[in-house]
């Protein structure tokens, strides 16, 4: 029993972590139509200069409120330079230049910082006991601190002026562009939230995996499965997602087989998709042609 509790916990923090990943994804994909596959790739650039930031004597802390800002300038960066260009409409262009990009940021990073990987330092040392279990008090962070940024992101949305100018270009750009809402400026913001949500997501996980350039990289794919699982468009189901697909991958992971862990995921992603080609919280679209 205590080690399904650990089992479990540690899955809800992994779930976390997917969760605020696939919120990234889903606030970047609802507002641009652009599904960011170099996500993982400059979530890890973001880690690096962090890395080197924390070696140069900063605190853990600042280290991360400099990826996160990273990250959120990245995402602007990348949005003005590579993806606006290519104008409205142009979905397999973009998906080619985010994975273009994924591949280019991962030589930079191999070329400047090696392929080795590296220990990345935990937010919060030690363990705490409940009952019989000693948790990691990393996991416990984690998990506090994705819930204070999703419900930062919930508030957002459904009280703010930004949120609700996210929301009207979600449902369509054309119209809120016809209501006055700079729909370039709505896109700005998306990406810099979803890249910002994705380096803090990968931030506390790294501690458990170290750092290399391609080390991240089925962590997307896990985040992925998540918003499948919850609907592509569904902001909760992102995250509800990530929170199912981090359990289910540890449990499969402690009491299946480690190795069987990521098609054990895959599996469950796809037998619900078959059920609901939307996901549990996704809403079916109808398009005429």
């Amino acid at each position: 029993m205590d080690q399904l509790f650990i089992t479990l916990t540690t899955g809800i923090a992994n779930g976390a972590v997917y969760g605020l990943i696939g919120l990234g994804l889903v606030i970047i994909f609802r507002s641009t139509d652009v599904m960011n596959f170099a996500m993982a790739s400059l979530s890890t650039l973001a880690i690096y200069v962090a890395l080197s930031a924390y070696g140069a004597g900063v605190g853990i802390a600042v280290a991360l409120v400099v990826a996160v800002a990273f990250g959120a300038l990245s995402g602007v960066v990348v949005r003005e330079a590579l993806i606006r260009p290519l104008g409205q409409g142009k979905l397999f262009a973009a998906l080619v230049v985010t994975m273009g990009l994924s591949i280019i940021v991962e030589h930079l990073i191999g070329h400047y910082w090696g392929e080795q990987p590296r220990r990345f330092p935990q937010l919060v040392d030690g363990t705490i006991s409940i009952g019989n279990s000693n948790l990691m008090l990393q996991d416990i962070a984690t998990i506090l601190l994705a819930a204070v940024a999703v419900s930062a992101i919930a508030y957002l949305f459904t009280r703010t002026p930004v949120g609700s100018a996210m929301r009207a270009v979600a449902e369509s750009a054309e119209t809120a562009e016809i209501l006055g809402i700079n729909a370039h400026k709505v896109a700005r913001i998306a990406w810099a939230l979803g890249m910002a949500l994705a380096v803090l997501g990968v931030f506390l996980y790294a501690p458990k995996t170290g750092v290399s350039p391609v080390i991240l990289a089925p962590v997307l794919f896990r985040a992925f499965a998540g918003i499948l699982l919850g609907g592509l468009t569904s902001m909760y189901g992102a995250v509800i997602g990530g929170l199912v697909i981090g359990v289910l991958d540890n449990l499969a992971a402690a009491y299946i087989s480690a190795s069987f862990r990521d098609t054990f995921v895959f599996c469950v992603a796809v037998l619900v998709l078959l059920i609901r080609p939307q996901g549990i919280f996704g809403r079916q679209t109808f398009e005429r042609v």
